[in-house]
């Protein structure tokens, strides 16, 4: 046990709670009025219900003891010998501050989707689609990657804080939703304009600070690495934040203030898997191919005609992709000797394993949330009627308004 690490972790654990409330004002603002507090309870419901789960079943699936590199067997149910002790997976800190830790992962991975499918999906549909995407998609895929046994971590696939297991995760999630689902009422037609922008940038910021406990507690002790990836996490966030807004200044005319929040959130994104494997310099350069390349995936939907209503597959998919990718290339053991070098630092295998990490990730998780959406529509409803779409699902699924005149 060591007293420093466990109070680092204590405040990391903290942080990345704080960004679930961080993500749920992000969105808020970039919704109409009349849905502002139902994707707002998005997040915040996903607080409470992901916890439960995760005391009953979740942590163990996500990190007991292994079950053929897929999944953790049920051993640690209602956390049965997971106590204040250190465990398997740290040394100096109690097992269940890992546990709490990891939990806040599980919290926000889930509501990162529900931006794909704001202003059209039925509350009861969210709840039982957070249940069954959370119990069958994510935590097989943290076991995967972080899980004593999981397949992609004896392969070498290199996740510092969850490129692969959050951020793509999730937003093949949100593809498959936005999809399903279909376009919002009038989308293609008529201007969806955000209704409250300050909130949005209050949100980012939220985000930006809580990703420090993100990415620098994931090396799980106050030292070296979790250093580094505090360093690179905040350069990486500034540089995308720059490239997205001089991309959008020479396409659009303008920069905007949009745009610089959601670049900073596109750096935070791409630098989550290589944080703590990556040198400053390198950062800069993930951050500033981030920017530029997510806001230029922004114009895909409307390419390919899906209504990814909050740009979760441009923002998260996308940087995400880009950011596991780029751990292949920029990873040096200069910086990270538990890590492996990347393609710039003489190791090929490497980016091919970043590779196959996150094909695998895609596909297991664009089929698997298909299949669970349909079961949702099919059992309670997936869309909510065209009536209560126009009227707003603040009303038609909470009975309550965000503002009153």
């Amino acid at each position: 046990m060591n007293a420093a690490d466990t109070s680092f972790m204590l405040i990391a654990t903290a942080l990345v709670m704080f960004m679930t409330p961080g993500l749920a004002l992000f969105y808020g603002g970039l919704v109409r009025q009349k849905n502002v507090l139902s994707t707002i309870m998005h997040s915040i419901f996903c607080l409470g219900l992901v916890s439960i789960i995760w005391v009953l079943y979740g942590y163990s699936l996500a990190f007991g003891p292994d079950i053929g590199g897929f999944i953790g067997n049920l051993d640690w149910m209602g956390l049965k010998g997971v106590g204040l002790d250190p465990g398997p997976y740290s040394d100096t800190i109690p097992d269940i501050l890992f546990c709490a830790f990891q939990l806040m992962f599980a919290i926000i991975t889930p509501a990162l989707i529900s931006g794909a499918y704001a202003e059209r999906m039925r509350f009861p549909a969210f709840i039982l689609f957070t249940a069954l995407w959370s119990t069958f998609v994510y935590f097989p895929v943290c076991h995967w990657v972080w899980g004593q046994g999981g397949w992609l971590g004896k392969l070498g696939a290199l996740d510092f804080a969850g490129g692969t297991v959050i951020h793509i995760n999730s937003a093949c999630a949100a593809l498959a939703a936005a999809i399903f689902l279909g376009k919002r009422k009038g989308w293609g037609q008529e201007a969806f304009h955000p209704h409250n922008l300050p909130m949005t940038v209050l949100g980012a910021a939220i985000l930006w600070f809580g990703w420090f406990g993100f990415n620098a507690g994931s090396a799980l002790g106050a030292g070296k690495i979790a250093t580094l990836a505090f360093f690179t996490t905040h350069l990486a966030t500034g540089a995308a934040l720059l490239s997205w807004v001089i991309a959008e200044w020479i396409i659009q005319g303008k920069p905007t203030t949009l745009g610089a929040a959601s670049g900073a959130v596109a750096g935070l994104v791409a630098i989550t898997p290589a944080a703590g494997f990556v040198g400053p310099v390198s950062a800069v350069i993930i951050g500033i191919v981030a920017g530029a390349l997510c806001y230029s995936a922004i114009f895909m939907k409307t390419k390919f005609g899906y209504d990814d209503a909050l740009d979760v597959v441009a923002v998260h998919g996308i940087g995400g992709l880009w950011g596991a990718l780029a751990t292949g290339l920029f990873a040096s053991v200069y910086w990270n000797p538990g890590g492996a070098d990347g393609l710039f630092f003489g190791n090929a295998q490497q980016f091919l394993i970043q590779a196959a990490g996150a094909g695998a990730s895609i596909l297991y998780s664009l089929v698997m949330s298909l299949v669970i959406l349909k079961i949702v529509d099919i059992t309670v409803g997936l869309r909510v009627s065209e009536e209560d779409e126009i009227m707003g699902l603040d009303l038609t699924q909470h009975s309550e308004i965000g503002y009153t005149q």
